[in-house]
């Protein structure tokens, strides 16, 4: 399975894997799954640090890279997407995760009820 995982998953991953139920660390950790990091899941906490929202005191691409997640780009085709889909979700961040997750019919792992409410299938 290839799967995108959402910001608070990584973060659960490098911080607090207790956070994590077992399917969802069983599917983390079965060598056949693709987990991928959004681009803009790193923009997002870079962004959050800078302003003082939250502390991130080590290298999310040397992190993913460390656990064999592979960061996936945002592209034209991701951000088109945003212009078509409904507005149950108002968070720029998570919309783009959901554009990329739809666009590259990835799986998305999260834990935000209102990623159910698009056409995008949620682990």
């Amino acid at each position: 399975m290839k799967m995108l995982i959402d910001t608070h998953i990584f973060l659960w991953m490098l911080s607090s894997p207790e956070k994590l139920n077992d399917k969802r660390h069983y599917e983390l950790e079965t060598p056949a799954n693709e987990i991928f990091l959004s681009a803009m899941s790193i923009a997002e906490l870079m962004i959050k640090h800078s302003i003082g929202k939250i502390l991130v005191n080590f290298d999310p691409l040397e992190m993913a890279k460390k656990m064999r997640i592979e960061v996936l780009n945002f592209s034209g085709a991701h951000a088109m997407l945003l212009g078509q889909l409904p507005l149950h979700h108002k968070d720029p961040f998570d919309r783009m995760i959901i554009a990329q997750s739809i666009v590259n019919r990835l799986h998305l792992m999260s834990d935000d009820p209102k990623f159910l409410e698009y056409d995008c299938k949620v682990v």
